[in-house]
């Protein structure tokens, strides 16, 4: 058996989509799906033939729109999949911590991840974990919102360690051009969490981050809550 992968990008939010399946049944997943590209993952599926069995998200988004509703609809055989934590009705499957989901050969495994937000999972694919907005290459999530904490993303970041240092570690977001870190190098390298950085200075950094709120958070965290099944424009 061999994995088909394929790392795609949405420039205006910087978001990393994942689109991966087992080669021999074609079965296929596809993680953080952003509305922008949903023609773009649509072509890339059916031109590779797949078929997609689950749609995942790491959260609930803030800084862009799902395409999980649309790519159910033109895919009607696929199942949404988000972290149980998440208010979210429109999901097929609230996933728990541990539980594991198949396609074809492989074995996704769900990691209950929050900090970034409450509801946060990383995804566990062979020697790949996906990591949302959880651990970043370099940096990690913010905390400001949507249930976030410092102190429980710490104690996610550590859980993520836990993987061996070669597993690749795949971010839902890159400001820089980076595609793919791995365990050990974040271990090493993370200007957050890196070097052993306990919790009590963890914290004091991600507490000390100054940053202005997304730009889509008051329509994409809404219109996320629902899949993107539609566009809520009301900050309500």
């Amino acid at each position: 058996m061999s994995l088909i992968f394929r790392p795609l990008f949405e420039k205006q939010s910087s978001t990393y989509t994942y689109l991966l399946a087992d080669s021999q049944s074609k079965e296929a997943i596809i993680i953080d799906a952003v509305s922008e590209t949903k023609q773009r993952d649509i072509g890339l599926i059916e031109e590779l033939g797949l078929n997609l069995k689950y749609i995942i998200e790491t959260h609930v988004h803030a800084d862009h729109i799902t395409s999980s509703c649309p790519l159910k609809d033109k895919f009607n055989q696929a199942q949404i999949v988000i972290g149980e934590a998440n208010s979210v009705v429109c999901a097929d499957v609230l996933i728990k911590d541990g539980e594991n989901l198949q396609f074809g050969e492989f074995t996704l495994t769900a990691l209950s991840t929050p900090g970034h937000t409450n509801g946060c999972m990383s995804f566990v694919v062979g020697d790949k974990v996906f990591t949302g907005d959880a651990l970043l290459i370099r940096s990690c999530g913010r905390c400001d919102f949507q249930g976030g904490s410092a102190d429980k993303l710490f104690d996610s970041i550590q859980k993520i360690f836990t993987l061996p240092d070669e597993t690749y570690v795949y971010p839902a977001h890159d400001y820089g051009g980076r595609t793919v870190s791995s365990i050990w190098e974040e271990k090493a390298f993370n200007e957050m969490i890196g070097g052993n950085v306990d919790k009590q200075e963890f914290v004091r950094r991600v507490d000390a981050m100054e940053l202005s709120l997304p730009a889509k958070i008051h329509v994409a965290v809404p219109s996320n809550q629902v899949c993107g099944s539609r566009i809520v424009t009301s900050k309500s």
